[in-house]
């Protein structure tokens, strides 16, 4: 008994990520074997038999594709304008000294503690009081809004770790500010710029609330699954969940990678002769 508590102890720590993991990973596990289930009515809630049919015809719902592509096509400009703008304002927020600068490091966490539905029904307030018809134009805005406080902490992040040596060597060495930005600082920074725009896209694809009050007449895909809930959920519905899923895994493999990548980079000093 007394070596079992000792054992307990030691591992508690790798006991309690396993427990972690598991409580977060569980539901998705559910998605994924649920989408090979063969139900007998419209709800997809009871085990009644595997199949593959559902993987086979997985683009088969034409509402739902044209969900998905809509959510996909919001999040791929979403992403852009947010890792764009939060680039240069995490650049700015670490760089450069301004008036109001404090002021602005914390606004830019603002976003980020406020509940999305105090942020959505605000966004739907201004456009109705600018007289703006809410649709994919309005959903644009919204999400870039969201997501770029989310960039910025992430960027900001590795700019503060960042060795600014090599861009005085590159500059030493006869490179403009263009050149050594194009040739140093964006390749040390890809990691965290990839990190952010995962970030801001996986965000974006998923939200829901922000999105119900200012999508108008568009249908996003958490938004057709939220309607699609009243009546039954396609298994279809599991199959892009999990595809979509299997994705993320992927990118955040690339993520990984490219990081170790630039830590090895950045470790490179010329030996002394």
């Amino acid at each position: 008994m007394k070596g079992a508590w000792t054992w307990l102890k030691d591992h508690a720590v790798v006991l309690y990520a396993a427990f972690a993991i598991a409580y977060m990973l569980i539901p998705i596990a559910v998605i994924a074997v649920f989408s090979f289930n063969d139900p007998e009515g419209k709800f997809n809630f009871t085990w009644s038999g595997f199949t593959f049919e559902h993987w086979t015809n997985a683009f088969g719902i034409e509402e739902l594709n044209d969900a998905l592509s809509t959510s996909l096509q919001l999040a791929a400009i979403a992403t852009v304008g947010a890792t764009v703008l939060g680039t240069l304002i995490a650049l700015a927020l670490v760089r450069y000294e301004f008036f109001g600068r404090r002021a602005a490091n914390l606004l830019i966490v603002v976003p980020m503690a406020t509940p999305e539905v105090v942020i959505g029904a605000s966004l739907l307030s201004m456009f109705v009081y600018a007289g703006v018809v809410t649709g994919f134009a309005t959903l644009i805005v919204a999400h870039v809004m969201f997501c770029i406080g989310f960039v910025v902490v992430v960027v900001r992040s590795r700019l503060i770790g960042f060795d600014r040596s090599i861009e005085e060597a590159a500059a030493d060495l006869g490179a403009s500010p263009l050149t050594t930005f194009r040739t140093v600082t964006l390749p040390l920074l890809a990691p965290g710029l990839i990190a952010a725009a995962l970030l801001a896209f996986v965000l974006s694809l998923d939200d829901f609330v922000i999105s119900a009050f200012n999508s108008g007449q568009t249908v996003t895909f958490p938004i057709f699954i939220f309607g699609a809930s009243q009546r039954g959920i396609p298994v279809e519905v599991n199959v892009l969940a999990t595809i979509l899923f299997l994705l993320s895994i992927a990118g955040m493999v690339l993520v990984v990678w490219q990081q170790r990548r630039a830590e090895r980079m950045a470790a490179m000093r010329p030996t002394s002769s």
